[in-house]
């Protein structure tokens, strides 16, 4: 490699690592306290919706990221939402902490809807967000499908929360799912600008973690994990005693991405299985060593 293209390839890399965003659960405020000094203020943090959290819970972790300097983007899970009146009970608590101005609103697990919400595009379609003071809305991306939705079928929702949110004045960000392989990450990205979707992209993919601990994470959401995409990852299916970080797959992605400007707008988003530290401490040391 030349010397101007390793250059090029550290300053993609740089970019695509600047303002990256992390995700905790309702349960991680300790470790948010943990870890406060070592993320950038200002960082968006997402705030998931799981079954096994509560209102409360989820509140007051979105208002312990915002009291600590940073973003808070709670989630909206559309299929665990029994009512109208439940949805609006959550924006109203999250707008009296200051927590409404960026949300991801997704589909969530259930495989029967629990109220009048099928997906994330008949919240959107609602007209509450706005209501309570949203201005930007994260939606779901799949670089590597669904193990349940048809790809034609995520395509097509994506198209259409895309024209909803810009219908609406609202801004919007596409969000995916964790991934180990840059280059169906990369192909996928093309397929979005192809479709004349221009929003940010933010590429999920696992902060440093235990190899077991994200195998089985991969299996639980249906990610791709065979040898082959593992070991382009960096780890191997024979040793799974260690821990793995996202070194490899940043420097590949970024490389990719800094041969082609029409990617557009692409950030990362990690998913910390290992700890909110940990990811903070790994991003610290990899803007250092790519400076």
């Amino acid at each position: 490699m030349s010397r101007i293209a390793a250059a090029a390839n550290k300053a993609a890399a740089l970019t695509l690592i600047q303002d990256y965003s992390l995700e905790m659960t309702g349960k991680d405020v300790p470790g948010l306290q943990e870890a406060r000094e070592a993320i950038p203020a200002g960082t968006k943090i997402n705030v998931t919706f799981l079954g096994n959290e509560d209102l409360d819970m989820r509140v007051t972790a979105s208002k312990a990221v915002k009291d600590f300097g940073f973003t808070p983007v709670p989630h909206i899970s559309a299929r665990r939402l029994k009512s109208q009146d439940q949805l609006e009970e959550f924006l109203g608590r999250l707008q009296e902490v200051g927590a409404t101005d960026h949300v991801f609103s997704v589909g969530g697990d259930p495989a029967e809807p629990e109220g009048p919400y099928p997906d994330s595009l008949s919240v959107i379609r609602t007209g509450l967000l706005q209501k309570y003071g949203v201005k930007e809305v994260s939606i779901a991306g799949y670089p590597e499908g669904h193990p349940d939705i048809k790809s034609d079928v995520l395509w097509r929702h994506l198209e259409d929360k895309s024209a909803a949110l810009k219908e609406q004045g609202l801004d919007a960000v596409i969000l995916t799912q964790f991934a180990f392989d840059t280059d169906p990450v990369k192909a996928w990205i093309d397929q979005v600008r192809s479709r004349g979707i221009d929003a940010q992209i933010r590429i999920g993919t696992p902060g440093p973690a235990g190899i077991k601990r994200l195998l089985g994470f991969a299996r639980r959401f249906g990610i791709g994990a065979n040898a082959m995409i593992v070991k382009k990852y960096g780890f191997s299916l024979t040793n799974l005693m260690g821990t793995a970080g996202p070194d490899r797959f940043v420097s590949d992605l970024s490389a990719l991405l800094a041969e082609d400007p029409a990617s557009g707008d692409v950030r990362l988003h990690f998913y910390t299985f290992g700890g909110l530290l940990a990811t903070a401490q790994w991003a610290h040391e990899y803007v250092t060593a790519q400076s």
